[in-house]
């Protein structure tokens, strides 16, 4: 049976909502109610996901999460005795103390959706067609491309090696040579890759490709493979056309993948509106917050074995998803890729490397372990900035320009770094980072959260910071889709945890102690000098607002209004206050490792987190 579209439903008929996300290894549910007050989420509850033996479906998880929402808000929510087995029964629609109105539900258990994507050329239809699989909320398993350096049979041997969910397959500009996107698709039959669910299941395959080449491809795949064409993702090389492809990832993720998976028949059949990949959901919030807030936004979920950031610049939304980087699971290779001293980079204390390797590896084989003291927490820490530093270094790599586009250059665009095709994120645009992820979320101490997203991030300007309370981005992003507004309260009440505001000057090669930048904080005698070097911090608690006042000290000082010119605006509080960071863009660290120790101390006395 076709699920209502999320349109067609009346959002001011609604009192009572229900949300589930059926993580990878928990089931988390929550309430939303319309009080006197407006919209606010009352209370939730978690329980283990069941997806995998001896349960064997996803449903008996989210009632149990759901039964622990029953009884911590007194409000019936199951029909009857709907205690077993089998699709949730709920009570609808909503009274004043029973029943919910609306059910809906994300879900990344399973190990989420899991995608190959393959293209001619690598920086072109290949990098289009994997941001079209990140944006649908997936994980990439593998690009396969033309060009990428292996030889035909190991690109064979490693798609059959793999077990996806699905396939898209591009190349080529429509009208374009259709021999190179033919090859592609004998490659994938020469594989013939096997799905991850259902042994009936023929694998699905998106074509997004050049429309010429739609029907010969046809023929050598239709045959073995659930074969669907839809537009092409790069019609041209002058424009990207992702909607169309994420849209048929979304429908075949639902239809096929999602109806072999235990028990997500019956949980389909319990919800309001369709079923959502959690990264998918944390998108479109992400795009609403943007929207909402009118700013550039950056967002980032650190989990025990990947780490998903997303970005809205500019307009465009964009995805990554570093599948190796995390901080249990993936903690060893967070270690082999930014390597030992660069962890011990970010520690106010000398350290022995071999039992810091010890432990992370400890942590690896006992992930669920938590820091004992204050020497781990800080250690655990400082693995979570190398691995945010390396997730949006990955991010940054794929939000990017359009490659392959002839245009003309200015003199300056020829000087730069970036050129055509360069990233998308400039950090001075930037208004807002959200962090989320157990090592932000629930670090013991809110103004540690925040020296770790300005240490990770590096933001420029004014930027304000902030933290998912509880993970809730993915239940808002699916009610979004039915009532923005109300999830957008919500989001701004009960989800966001407000840290405070960064004010960080951008400037290179200033010798430590020289002042650059000219301050003043509203008024209350918070004024003075930020000298090169230095962090300083002033208390504005969550709720309020400031004027602040911010003069550059030299030409080449930019505190977001141009290269020495002054700047006035507002600044909101949080549980860090105001953040003015004097080290400069890029961060500089100490060649001899005892004076990194001693900037590492000073940072943390100036955020309150270390007696002087």
């Amino acid at each position: 049976m076709a699920l209502p579209a999320a349109s067609s439903i009346d959002p001011q008929s609604l009192r009572a909502v229900l949300a589930t996300d059926c993580g990878s290894t928990t089931t988390k549910a929550v309430l939303f109610e319309r009080t006197p007050g407006g919209w606010r989420q009352t209370h939730r509850g978690e329980a283990p996901t069941t997806v995998e033996a001896p349960f064997e479906d996803v449903t008996v998880g989210a009632r149990n999460a759901v039964t622990e929402v029953e009884e911590l808000s007194g409000r019936r929510l199951l029909a009857g005795d709907d205690r077993g087995v089998g699709s949730l029964r709920f009570r609808r629609p909503a009274s004043d103390s029973d029943g919910i109105d609306l059910y809906v539900s994300t879900s990344s258990a399973g190990g989420g959706l899991q995608m190959i994507v393959a293209g001619v050329v690598r920086s072109m239809t290949a990098e289009s067609a994997q941001r079209a699989a990140l944006g649908a909320g997936a994980i990439v398993m593998d690009v396969v491309s033309i060009d990428d350096e292996r030889r035909p049979h190991e690109r064979v041997a490693r798609v059959r090696h793999l077990r996806p969910d699905i396939v898209l397959l591009s190349g080529g500009v429509d009208g374009g040579t259709e021999s190179h996107v033919i090859e592609l698709a004998e490659i994938l039959l020469s594989a013939d890759p096997r799905p991850r669910f259902g042994t009936t299941l023929r694998l699905p395959v998106v074509y997004a490709g050049n429309r010429n080449a739609a029907e010969p491809v046809g023929k050598l795949l239709a045959d073995r493979f659930g074969y669907r064409v839809v537009e092409n993702l790069r019609p041209v090389l002058e424009r990207e056309n992702l909607g169309p492809a994420r849209e048929a990832i979304h429908e075949v993720f639902l239809s096929h993948v999602m109806s072999h998976a235990p028990g997500y028949d019956q949980l389909m059949a319990s919800t309001s509106v369709e079923i959502l990949p959690t990264p998918h959901a944390v998108g479109l919030m992400t795009q609403a917050a943007a929207r909402q807030r009118g700013t550039d936004l950056l967002a980032v979920d650190i989990g025990g074995a990947t780490t998903d950031v997303f970005s809205v610049c500019a307009g465009v939304f964009n995805r990554t998803v570093s599948a190796n980087l995390g901080m249990s699971y993936s903690v060893s290779n967070v270690l082999r890729e930014a390597g030992i001293e660069n962890i011990c980079r970010w520690l106010p204390f000398e350290a022995s490397r071999a039992r810091i390797k010890e432990s992370l590896r400890n942590k690896m084989i006992r992930p669920t372990t938590i820091p004992e003291e204050l020497s781990d927490l800080l250690v655990e820490q400082a693995v979570a900035r190398e691995a945010l530093r390396l997730a949006f270094r990955h991010h940054r790599m794929l939000a990017v320009g359009l490659k392959g586009v002839q245009k003309e250059r200015t003199i300056a665009e020829f000087f730069s770094q970036e050129g055509p095709g360069g990233s998308l994120i400039d950090m001075m645009n930037i208004g807002m980072i959200i962090g989320s992820g157990g090592v932000l979320s629930h670090a013991p101490d809110r103004r540690a959260a925040a020296l770790m997203l300005l240490d990770a991030f590096e933001p420029c300007g004014v930027t304000e910071l902030a933290v998912d309370s509880i993970f809730m981005m993915p239940h808002l992003g699916v009610f979004s889709q039915v009532h923005e507004k109300a999830a957008l309260e919500i989001f701004e009440r009960d989800c966001l945890v407000p840290l405070g505001t960064s004010l960080c000057p951008v400037y290179r090669r200033l010798k430590p102690g020289t002042p650059v930048l000219e301050f003043d904080l509203g008024g209350r005698g918070q004024a003075g000098i930020l000298k090169a070097g230095e962090l300083l911090r002033f208390e504005l608690k969550p709720g309020e607002e400031s004027t602040v006042r911010l003069s550059p000290c030299h030409r080449q000082v930019d505190i977001g209004a141009g290269p020495g010119r002054p700047l006035e605006t507002r600044a909101r509080g949080g549980h860090a206050g105001i953040l003015l960071d004097g080290r400069g863009r890029p961060l500089a660290f100490e060649v001899d490792p005892a004076g990194q120790v001693m900037a590492n101390r000073r940072a943390m006395e100036a955020f309150g987190l270390q007696e002087p």
